[in-house]
């Protein structure tokens, strides 16, 4: 498949207009190659990822974190910011991203999030005078549970390590889902009558905002809440590919591993 049909594939899935303002998604290295058959699929493109695509012959690597979101000055092999692309280049490896587009999108990081947590009723994560398109999600939980036990189950559904802010006790049913970094949505997910907010990663002040009016957080780890889409985006590209009738190769990394994990 054409490298350009395959992008427009892309973002048919999760179109850039969802991107905020701020984001990096799109081609950013672009295949020596035209003709695309094997498409490597990661949260981030890393020195192992890159490897791996190499190793599995992809013309492509397709990420949810974008490279480069940050001006770069040079490239190097001995700066992690920028090794990987330095060995897609070097091998005619192109990368594509889709970032905050892939956490607004139907079918993206934040509905698979809210899937994998059984909630109903399902619906975005923004204010009613908001413009912005909604990354998070807001759902419930069939019957109430105590925090304690939600963050048990939380944690068996995302394979994950929660910290936990609130009562433990506390009754939750109203859940906010936020992949990745959500602290700036504890006080849109407060206003929509969350109970909780389960999100990968949370600052400290943020953590302490919520305690404050009352919202309970559960801490599940950035990888851990974002690498369940992956499957999901595999499966709704194929659907894509076969609407079509053109056959790509979508692989899921297997050398990707969590930056952080429990002992």
């Amino acid at each position: 498949m054409h490298i350009n049909e395959l992008v427009n594939l892309f973002e048919l899935y999760a179109p850039p207009s969802l991107a905020a303002e701020w984001d990096n998604p799109g081609l950013l290295i672009e295949p020596e190659l035209n003709e695309i058959s094997r498409v490597l699929v990661a949260l981030d493109c890393t020195k192992a990822v890159a490897l791996e695509a190499k190793a599995k012959r992809c013309e492509l690597v397709l990420t949810h974190h974008p490279l480069f979101l940050t001006p770069v000055r040079r490239l190097s092999y001995r700066q992690p910011e920028t090794a990987p692309a330095c060995l897609l280049l070097r091998n005619g490896i192109g990368l594509y991203s889709s970032h905050t587009n892939l956490d607004a999108a139907k079918g993206g990081v934040n509905d698979t999030l809210a899937a994998l947590l059984n909630l109903t009723n399902v619906r975005e994560l923004k204010s009613a005078d908001s413009i912005e398109p909604a990354l998070g999600r807001i759902g419930e939980l069939s019957l109430p549970m105590q925090l304690s036990e939600f963050a048990h189950f939380t944690n068996s559904r995302l394979c994950a390590n929660v910290r936990v802010g609130g009562n433990m006790e506390q009754p939750v049913s109203k859940i906010a889902v936020v992949g990745g970094s959500g602290g700036d949505f504890v006080e849109v997910a407060h206003a929509l009558g969350a109970d909780a907010l389960v999100t990968g990663e949370l600052k400290h002040n943020r953590a302490i905002a919520a305690g404050f009016i009352g919202l309970c957080v559960l801490e599940a780890g950035h990888y851990e809440t974002e690498r369940p889409v992956l499957k999901a985006w595999i499966a709704g590209l194929q659907a894509k590919l076969k609407e079509v009738q053109c056959k790509v190769e979508l692989l899921l990394s297997e050398e990707e591993t969590a930056p952080l994990a429990a002992p």
